[in-house]
């Protein structure tokens, strides 16, 4: 299985120069796609090994909100070569949609000759759970960035989820020289309902950088 070089997102971003518009336009994914340059992941390396670290052996994974497929080339990487990975994104943002370079950048960074099989599914992620049965031992909630979102998206996948199952959500926690703030949808639902909230029966079990893990409080090792 071929892993596609990654670029990861910087921390620190004050210390970086503003892009000159040439560098702007060359993160356009149609760069991507044609193999002019590499993924521009919206999440750092530290958390993509992360990614990989919890979903190591798993074999039903879904991701909610797939972008440029960064983190679904890390979540492909080390998940069983018999399982399935199931991408949820509708790719709705692209100006032309008979074009729609984002999917395409996405689909040529995921997709491989051998590994497990991924199944892509093009819809809003509570459009897509309303037939879903299948179980699932890693989920990646990473879609929608409002409050109310996020929250939607954590009560309709997370019943899915098998009882040792994890849950990661992206964007979620505010870290030195990061990019996330206190009214980021992620970080305000991930306060309200983990963070000393010990009637709530899943517990936060690692947090790297914005990426928080989370684990049903049984199934945490002492």
């Amino acid at each position: 299985m071929t892993t596609p070089k990654i670029q990861f997102a910087k921390i620190k971003p004050e210390l970086q120069k503003p892009d000159a518009r040439t560098s702007r336009v060359v993160k356009h994914p149609f760069f991507a796609w044609a193999s002019l340059r590499p993924p521009i992941a919206q999440h750092t390396a530290a958390e993509h090994g992360t990614l990989e670290k919890h979903a190591r052996g798993c074999t039903s994974l879904v991701e909610i909100g797939v972008a440029k497929g960064a983190s679904a080339v890390a979540l492909r990487t080390t998940m069983q070569p018999e399982g399935t990975l199931y991408l949820v994104d509708p790719f709705h943002l692209s100006r032309v949609r008979a074009l729609n370079f984002l999917r395409r950048a996405a689909r040529r960074a995921v997709c491989t000759k051998s590994g497990p099989a991924i199944v892509w599914i093009e819809a809003f992620s509570h459009e897509a759970v309303v037939a879903w049965k299948k179980p699932i031992d890693f989920l990646l909630i990473d879609g929608d960035y409002r409050e109310e979102a996020v929250e939607q998206d954590w009560n309709d996948w997370h019943p899915h989820v098998m009882e040792n199952g994890i849950i990661a959500f992206h964007d979620a926690r505010i870290f030195p020289g990061g990019w996330t703030s206190l009214e980021y949808g992620p970080v305000r639902f991930v306060d309200r309902l983990f963070r000393n909230n010990y009637s709530c029966p899943w517990a936060i079990i690692e947090e790297v950088d914005s990426l928080v893990i989370v684990r049903k409080r049984e199934h945490i090792s002492a």
